[in-house]
Formats: structure tokens, C-alpha cells, sequence
């Protein structure tokens, strides 16, 4: 008998096929620093963090796609071999030494495995090194605010720019970096909980009012960076970007300058500076 694909199963065929394009051609769509289109993947890496990060990503994907498919193969053996009709005279076996100690023994050799490379990523991230440069991020309803406590104390807003691109993430005044050098950020929420996270960095963190914490990134190549406050914080919680500027020491040592003129501030505030203490 002849089968024939009716107008729907060649639509639904159609749509399965332009998504799996759509999918697997994501990445060929990603820049640097910002989310993409169709994009499946993490965000392309700007700092060791995030390298480590996307290689843990990677490696427990393997594991479980692994995993998966011996489960999926037992249970066909299963089906296969013992149903009432492959097997009518069932076994009346009980016990098998063996086999429950490897499933003893395999799953906690796998939670070892993973919990290495976890905790060692884990220590990356809280452990800050010594810093090159210390920024402090405060949220605000809903925009941010940057001081630069080692180059004049001087500090600015950061606010949503309707006329930027890419949308709903270009801000008028970027925190500026330099390329290569420990970034220690001390973050802090001025009314709300916010918070601030940087994919391309690995970065997240609470800002939390009343209180300091703590977080770090080394950016590894030049470009804008794009994050958002991720915390529930109000209305306009949506269209409060976080845009991150890396470019060279030389660029950022004339952005400096720049910036101690036209953010001058008699203010004082809390900060501490990049020989402090981390903790």
C-alpha cells in the first residue's frame, strides 16, 4: 500500500524542519557580549569565569545525554527480552551481587565527578583575587549607578537609551574597563533588591540595600557587554541594562580623565579600594 504525506503532516514537516534550521544555525548569529536571535547556546565567553563555566555546561550535557541513552537501552531490553511473550517462564532470581553494587558504586563515582569541577568553579567565582581596578554597581529604581573609588571617586548613572542599540540594553554612560585586568565589583542595592548579572562574564549577584557583596571578572576581550538586573525590582524592572565597556588601558586611562571632569563629585562614600581587604 502506497502511503501518502497529507497537507498537514508536509506542514507540520515544514515547520519542524525551518525550526531545526533556525536552532542549529543560532550561533551563527551570536556577537560578542549580548544575546542573539535563535540563540540556543550560551553567550559567547568574555572571562575565564565564563570559559569555565561553559565547559562544565558542556561537560555535564555529555554526561547526561550518556546516561540517557544506557537508561534508554536497558529499558529496551527490558521490553525486548523479558516480556511474557519472549519470556514466558519468568526467572525467579532475587539477588545480584554485582549488579547492585555497581549501582551502588557507579552513581556515587558520578556525583564525585561532577562535584570536583563544581566546586572548583564555585571557588572561582567567590574567591576574589587581587584587583587591578574596584567598581562599586549600586541599583536603583531602575537604573544603575558606578563609582570608581581608585581613579577620583567620581561616579555616574547608568540609564536605559531609547535611541541605542541593541534594544532595551543600550544605556547613555557605560562602566568602562580595561582589557586584561581583575575587576573586583562591590555591589549594593540603594532601595530594592536588584541584581547584577553579566553573562558573557559569568557574573550574578545580588544588590541588596544595607548591604556589600562581592563579585569579580577579568574581561578577556574588547567590546561592549550587555547584562540586565535579573531580581524582580518593580515596574520598570525590565528596562534597567547593564552595559560594560572593555577597551584598552590606554583608552581607559584617557576615558579617566575624561570621566573625573564630567562626573566630578564632592560626595563621599564607602568604598573599599583595591589594596582592601576582599572580604
Amino acid at each position: 500500500m502506497k502511503m501518502s504525506m497529507g497537507p498537514v503532516g508536509r506542514h507540520l514537516l515544514g515547520l519542524a524542519v525551518a525550526g531545526l534550521t533556525l536552532a542549529t544555525s543560532g550561533a551563527a548569529f551570536a556577537e560578542l557580549g549580548q544575546p542573539a536571535p535563535w540563540e540556543w547556546t550560551l553567550q559567547q565567553s568574555g572571562s575565564p569565569v565564563m570559559d569555565n563555566i561553559i565547559w562544565f555546561h558542556n561537560f555535564l550535557f555529555v554526561l547526561i545525554t550518556v546516561i540517557t541513552l544506557f537508561v534508554l537501552a536497558l529499558l529496551v531490553i527490558v521490553v525486548v527480552k523479558f516480556n511474557a511473550k519472549a519470556n514466558p517462564v519468568p526467572s525467579r532470581t532475587t539477588h545480584n551481587t554485582l549488579i547492585e553494587v555497581a549501582w551502588t558504586l557507579v552513581p556515587v563515582l558520578i556525583l564525585v565527578g561532577i562535584s570536583v569541577p563544581s566546586f572548583r568553579l564555585l571557588f572561582l567565582e567567590l574567591d576574589v583575587p587581587k584587583a587591578d581596578l574596584t567598581i562599586k554597581a549600586t541599583g536603583k529604581q531602575w537604573y544603575w549607578s558606578y563609582a570608581y573609588p581608585d581613579n577620583g571617586k567620581f561616579e555616574f548613572d547608568s540609564l536605559m537609551a531609547q535611541d541605542k542599540q541593541p534594544r532595551l540594553l543600550g544605556v547613555d554612560n557605560e562602566m568602562v574597563v580595561p582589557v586584561n585586568k581583575v575587576v573586583r565589583v562591590q555591589v549594593t542595592g540603594a532601595d530594592v533588591i536588584h541584581a547584577f548579572a553579566m553573562p558573557a562574564f559569568g557574573v550574578k549577584i545580588d544588590a541588596i540595600p544595607g548591604r556589600l557583596n562581592e563579585t569579580w571578572f577579568k574581561a578577556t576581550k574588547t567590546g561592549m557587554f550587555y547584562g540586565q538586573c535579573s531580581e524582580l525590582c518593580g515596574k520598570d524592572h525590565a528596562f534597567m541594562p547593564i552595559a560594560i565597556r572593555v577597551v584598552s588601558d590606554q583608552e581607559f586611562a584617557s576615558w579617566v580623565e575624561t570621566a573625573k571632569k564630567k562626573y566630578a563629585s564632592g560626595g563621599t562614600s564607602t568604598y573599599a579600594s583595591t589594596a582592601g581587604s576582599t572580604q
